[in-house]
C-alpha cells in the first residue's frame, strides 16, 4: 500500500514535521500541560509542542478511522468559544472576541487546532483562526466588500469582473474560517451552495461565450460531496466555451483528509483542471498535508498556491522561503504573495506594501526562480489583480538599460534602439556602473 493511501486507512495518524520550539517562560501553567515537554536551551525553558501529542489529550477516544474521515473533522470542528476554551487558554484579546456580535464566524477542524500552540498568543496558526478583539476595530478604506464582488455579480453566485473568466460561488461554507477572509462578509451563511442557484450560474456561463475560464470558489468548494461538486463540474466541462476550469481551496492546508482517492479519481475526468491552493505557514505543510498535494499531483492537476502576506505571521523572508521551499517538494507552485484585502478590522494583519516588496526582493536570486510568487494588490473598488515589484530598473547609460540585481549591483543590458538617439540625453557614464558600481 503507498504512503497516500495510508491518509485513509492506516491505524496510526501519519507522523507530523518535528515538533516546533516556543519559548514561553511567561505561562507557568505550561510547565503543567501534558501536550508541552521541557527541555533546556541557552539558559531558557524551551517547550516543544507536539501534534501528536494534542491528539493524545484531547481526543484519545477518537480511533484512527474517525480522526481520518473528512467528515468527522467537519462534524466535529471547534465553533464555540467555550469549547475552544476548554484546549487552548484564551489571551485577553480572545475573549473579548469571544464575548462579540457580528464577527466572522469561527471554526477550526481538530486536525488544524493540533497545529496551534495551546500556550502561545502569538503562534501563527492561532492568529490565523482564533477570534480577537482586533477585529471589532475598522480601520480607514476597510469595507465589506472591498473588491466590490457584489457590483460585478450579474447572478447570484457568478463575479464577471474580467472579460474572459468569472468567478463561481458554489458555496459559502469553509471547514475552517480564516479571520482576513475577503468573504467574510458572505462564508459561514451558505446561501450559495443550492442547485437552484448553481443551475442560474452555469447557464450565465453558458450563454457568455467569451468566458473561456471558470474558478469555482466560495468559501471552499471542496467541503462539498463528490457527487455535488462532479454536478457542476460536469456542466461546465459541457460548455463548449470553457476551456479550463480552476478550483480554489484551502482544504489540503486545514482538512487534508478530504483529499480521497475517490476524489481525485472523480477530478481528474475533467482536465485540464487547476487547483489554486492556499497556504500560509510552512507549519501548515505537515507530512498530511504534503501527502494530500502528492495525491492531487499524481492525479496530473497542476497544483498553484496563493500566499496572503500577514503581519506578524509570514512577513519574514525566511518564513516565506521555507514555506515555499516545502511547497515545491510538494509539487505545488507558488503563485500570488497577496497583499491582505481591506475587510473590516483586518489592520492588525495588513503588512506595508514596502514590506511586500522586501519580501519579493529577499526572495528573488536567493532562491530558485520557482519559489518567487508574483505579489500582487486585488485593488479595492473592484480593480482587478495587479502587481506591485521591486525597483530593478535604474535608468538608461550610453550603452543601454541599467537594472538593480539582487545583490543591489547595477548592470547595463544593450538597447540597440538608443544607438540613434544618444544626442543630447543626459545619461550615466558607463564606468560608474560597469561591474557594480553604486
Amino acid at each position: 500500500m503507498d504512503k497516500l493511501e495510508q491518509i485513509e486507512v492506516e491505524t496510526e495518524p501519519p507522523s507530523e514535521d518535528p515538533p516546533a520550539a516556543y519559548d514561553l517562560g511567561f505561562r507557568a501553567e505550561s510547565l503543567f500541560h501534558p501536550t508541552i515537554r521541557t527541555i533546556s536551551h541557552s539558559s531558557h525553558n524551551i517547550f516543544e509542542f507536539s501534534p501528536q501529542e494534542f491528539r493524545r489529550t484531547h481526543y484519545k477516544r477518537v480511533s484512527d478511522r474517525d480522526w481520518n474521515d473528512w467528515k468527522w473533522q467537519v462534524q466535529n470542528r471547534i465553533t464555540r468559544f467555550p469549547d475552544l476554551e476548554k484546549i487552548l487558554p484564551l489571551s485577553g484579546q480572545e475573549l473579548q472576541a469571544g464575548s462579540g456580535q457580528d464577527l466572522l464566524p469561527m471554526s477550526i477542524t481538530p486536525y488544524y487546532l493540533s497545529l496551534i500552540h495551546p500556550f502561545d498568543p502569538d503562534d501563527p496558526i492561532r492568529k490565523c483562526v482564533v477570534p480577537t478583539g482586533l477585529e471589532f476595530k475598522k480601520g480607514l478604506g476597510e469595507e465589506n466588500d472591498p473588491l466590490h464582488e457584489d457590483r460585478d455579480s450579474p447572478v447570484p453566485g457568478i463575479v464577471h469582473r474580467y472579460p474572459d473568466r468569472v468567478l463561481f460561488l458554489a458555496t459559502g461554507f469553509c471547514s475552517t474560517y480564516c479571520r482576513y477572509c475577503t468573504r467574510s462578509r458572505m462564508v459561514g451563511h451558505d446561501s450559495l451552495g443550492h442547485p437552484e442557484k448553481w443551475i442560474k450560474a452555469i447557464d450565465y456561463v453558458k450563454n457568455n461565450p467569451l468566458v473561456r475560464d471558470v474558478l469555482i470558489s466560495g468559501g471552499d468548494p471542496l467541503t462539498m460531496g463528490d457527487d455535488q461538486l462532479q454536478y457542476i463540474l460536469e456542466k461546465l466541462r459541457a460548455i463548449r466555451h470553457v476551456e479550463i476550469i480552476r478550483i480554489g481551496t484551502k482544504v489540503p492546508a486545514v482538512l487534508p483528509q478530504r483529499i480521497t482517492r475517490s476524489l481525485c479519481k472523480m477530478l481528474k475526468k475533467f482536465h485540464p483542471l487547476f487547483l489554486s491552493l492556499h497556504f500560509t505557514h510552512p507549519r501548515e505543510m505537515t507530512e498530511q498535508a504534503a501527502q494530500a498535494c502528492s495525491r492531487l499531483a499524481d492525479a496530473g492537476i497542476p497544483l498553484g498556491s496563493q500566499t496572503v502576506l500577514l503581519k506578524g505571521i509570514n512577513d519574514q523572508t525566511s518564513i516565506l522561503k521555507n514555506l515555499y521551499h516545502k511547497l515545491l517538494v510538494a509539487r505545488v507552485r507558488p503563485y500570488y504573495l497577496y497583499q491582505c484585502d481591506p475587510i473590516p478590522g483586518s489592520n492588525h494583519f495588513r503588512t506595508t506594501i514596502e514590506k511586500g516588496k522586501e519580501m519579493i526582493q529577499g526572495l528573488r536570486g536567493h532562491t530558485s526562480g520557482y519559489a518567487v510568487p508574483q505579489y500582487v494588490i486585488d485593488l479595492p473598488g473592484g480593480g482587478g489583480k495587479t502587481p506591485v515589484l521591486p525597483g530593478y530598473y535604474q535608468g538608461r547609460t550610453s550603452t543601454g538599460l541599467v537594472f538593480k540585481n539582487f545583490e543591489n549591483r547595477h548592470y547595463v543590458y544593450p538597447d540597440q534602439s538608443m544607438a540613434e538617439n544618444q544626442a543630447g540625453m543626459n545619461l550615466v557614464a558607463p564606468e560608474n556602473i560597469a561591474g557594480g558600481a553604486q
